[in-house]
């Protein structure tokens, strides 16, 4: 046997439970620490109900992008399933959704990270902070930090140890046994407290929602790597159910103890609840927390949008210069044009220190929404499907346009939606000049197949992409061979 055969037969030996565990530790980031203010400030208590429609519209997405996973393992995972559905247009397009929602998650990030540490710095612009955590990260991706994967892991554990340690401590405040809090403690009982802004306030928040169950496609992509393929919509069930769980309790917890005009994007919910004049220093440490578990998914968008953009380069859909290495090993142009993305986010935090994170969330989580359609859409075309099936994708549809839609309805979130619509409106445009382009000059490829997957795994390795990317080029060689 091969060692790629044998390298990729070790890789692939998760079971559900691990999965499921990966899932939780790898979605929850900064739009459940900070993002949920912002849901609390425009919803109300009633968004609690938001986050349960959302992890079941999340579930829907995840549901198909398993299955097209597990009958079809692609590297380009739903960029290449939207492809065979629908043809190289809807390549193009989902991939770029896919780039630039991770590039406004990451300005969202970076814009949640500097709001942390003016927590302890509040005279110091948020652009500053902005630029030193953006210039670090990347860094990070430039040399390639081969031990990244180890880190993320420890990083996780950290996100984890701090739910854990909210909960033991908003309990313990809410039963007496802890004094001093700093707010009276009230359970939010008749409607009008329950949907102060009512259905609209509600649906305006719907988006927040979403957008903490972000991350949920590349779980997808993993999910060839577990024992048991058919498994992979158990572990989504028992991931989502355990998030859901996570994000109701505590947000509901952090709803119980702090008075509801008392939440704002500027500062975490857990961080509001955990005040009391004898734990002093437990705000200082879970904010320090908090920094830790945003700037590890930053980092991970880092990757995941330098790893897109090469891909993208290397199959026409992005100018080849992206795809090159400086000294043949260090992604510099990709990470430039990166660059030039961050660069405009520190720029808003400079223009807009008030709004900015409001704005390139609520872009954010739209682009994503708008990539998780084309994932729903591309199953219907490519999975055999029973009545179930279809009900399902229409009800994940529906719920993702309920949370598009939500966006008009508030001041805060509005201007990401034109944000948005501008950047659909740029891709759809190159793609069509794209398209025209190859109708007139169809492409000519002297590489063969073989040396093409040679080029993407090196790409992938010096990238400092995880090894289940590597693992889906390692598949194509072999089934080609079979």
């Amino acid at each position: 046997m091969s060692e790629a055969s044998t390298n990729a037969t070790e890789e692939k030996k998760l079971k559900w439970w691990q999965l499921s565990l990966l899932g939780v530790a790898g979605t929850i980031g900064t739009g459940y620490f900070l993002g949920s203010s912002l849901a609390i400030s425009i919803g109300g208590p009633a968004v609690l109900l938001a986050y349960i429609l959302a992890a079941l519209g999340t579930y829907v997405v995840f549901d198909a992008l398993a299955r097209m996973t597990a009958d079809h393992p692609e590297q380009g995972s739903f960029r290449s399933y939207a492809k065979k559905a629908f043809g190289s247009w809807a390549g193009f397009a989902s991939g770029w959704f896919y780039w630039f929602s991770e590039l406004l998650i990451m300005g969202s990030q970076l814009t949640a990270l500097s709001i942390f540490s003016r927590f302890w710095f509040p005279a110091v612009p948020l652009w500053i902070f902005a630029a030193g955590f953006g210039i670090v990260g990347l860094c990070i991706v430039f040399f390639g930090n081969k031990g990244f994967d180890r880190v993320e892991n420890v990083l996780a554990i950290i996100k984890i140890a701090a739910i854990i340690m909210f909960l033991v401590l908003a309990i313990a405040l809410l039963a007496g046994w802890i004094g001093g809090t700093k707010y009276e403690h009230k359970v939010p009982l008749d409607m009008a407290a329950i949907f102060p802004k009512g259905g609209i306030g509600l649906w305006s928040a719907f988006l927040f929602a979403f957008y903490a169950y972000g991350g949920i496609e590349v779980l997808g992509i993993m999910s060839y790597r577990l024992q048991k393929p058919e498994d992979a919509p158990k572990a989504g069930k028992v991931m989502l159910i355990a998030l859901s769980t996570v994000y109701v309790v505590s947000i509901g917890l952090a709803l119980i103890m702090v008075p509801l005009n008392a939440f704002n994007p500027k500062e975490s919910p857990f961080v509001l609840a955990l005040s009391s004049d004898h734990l002093a220093f437990v705000p200082h440490l879970f904010n320090g927390v908090l920094i830790v578990a945003g700037f590890s998914t930053m980092t991970a968008s880092l990757y995941a949008v330098t790893s897109m953009i090469i891909t993208l380069a290397q199959e026409g859909d992005a100018p080849q210069l992206f795809s090159r290495k400086w000294k043949t090993k260090y992604p510099l142009f990709a990470l430039s044009l990166i660059g030039c993305g961050l660069v405009g986010t520190i720029i808003m935090s400079l223009l807009l220190p008030g709004k900015v994170y409001e704005y390139i969330t609520t872009a954010a989580g739209l682009m994503l929404l708008y990539n998780w359609s084309f994932i729903l859409l591309s199953s219907g075309k490519l999975l055999k499907s029973g009545k179930f099936d279809v009900i399902k994708r229409w009800i994940g549809l529906l719920l993702i346009a309920t949370a598009v839609t939500g966006t008009l309805f508030h001041a805060l979130s509005r201007p990401g939606f034109y944000i948005s619509l501008l950047l659909v409106s740029l891709i759809a445009i190159s793609d069509v000049i794209v398209q025209q382009i190859r109708k007139k000059k169809p492409a000519t490829n002297t590489l063969s197949n073989d040396e093409k997957d040679e080029i993407e795994e090196n790409e992938q390795r010096s990238t400092g992409i995880s090894s289940y990317h590597i693992t889906g080029i390692r598949l194509r060689k072999k089934n080609k061979l079979k």
